[in-house]
């Protein structure tokens, strides 16, 4: 069974729209927590949109679950991760007029500043994810950088308009799983997974963990956070 990391920008998000501190998004995660999430997810953007600094120094002092950090590679933000200690980095682009990650990091051109930084977060005991598409290639730009995990963006097979196209991005995640496992990484995905189309990402063989939001938050504004996640929990389980 597969790990559900939950990720809480979306909070965030709607809290930042009157800047009145509620909801909080550290509250969310203790209730994510509770319902039993095994990590959680959040992404401190250069231009803060909605995780702000205070949110992941209180989210690593209260959580007892792993505490994943969503970030670039903008040195500040290399700064405050090393100061903060989550138990993991996950790598990912970022473009200021993005509305959310549009794809994959490009590990195969990262160059010299990608390949330090994943150095130095290891240094300070950071586990060092990359956010990628699922592609061989990336996964051996990755291994060679030593990292010690990925995280496949799924974003291709949530978006597809029908049954083949969905199939074949599900198989096309299924075999980069198999190959990152084989090349000793530890295989995450993640990125626009909902309630109808998680199951069939959860089945595939040596999948570490599920990084989920956006569907779990909008389910919550229904049922509420605890039964939206314990409801995610069930599908992946």
């Amino acid at each position: 069974m597969p790990l559900l990391g939950v990720n809480i920008d979306h909070i965030a998000t709607l809290r930042q729209q009157r800047r009145e501190g509620d909801p909080d998004p550290v509250a969310a995660a203790l209730l994510c927590q509770k319902a039993g999430a095994h990590s959680i997810v959040a992404h401190l953007r250069e231009d803060r949109r909605h995780i702000q600094d205070e949110d992941v120094r209180r989210l690593k002092k209260v959580l007892k679950i792993p505490f994943n950090l969503e970030m670039s590679i903008a040195p500040e933000i290399v700064g405050i991760a090393c100061r903060l200690k989550p138990a993991q980095a996950t790598l990912v682009p970022e473009r200021r007029q993005e509305l959310t990650t549009e794809g994959g990091l490009d590990v195969i051109r990262g160059g010299r500043r990608l390949q330090n930084t994943c150095c130095r977060l290891k240094d300070e005991g950071i586990v060092v994810s990359l956010f990628i598409d699922p592609d061989p290639r990336q996964i051996d730009a990755a291994v060679s950088l030593g990292v010690g995990a990925i995280e496949i963006h799924t974003g291709a097979y949530a978006q597809a308009k029908t049954v083949h196209s969905r199939r074949k991005e599900r198989e096309k995640i299924v075999r980069m799983t198999a190959y990152g496992c084989q090349r000793g990484l530890v295989v995450n995905a993640g990125h626009g997974l909902k309630y109808h189309d998680v199951r069939p990402i959860a089945r595939i063989s040596g999948m570490h963990e599920l990084n989920i939001g956006h569907s779990i938050v909008s389910r919550a504004a229904f049922v509420g956070l605890e039964r939206a996640v314990r409801e995610m929990k069930a599908l992946v389980k």
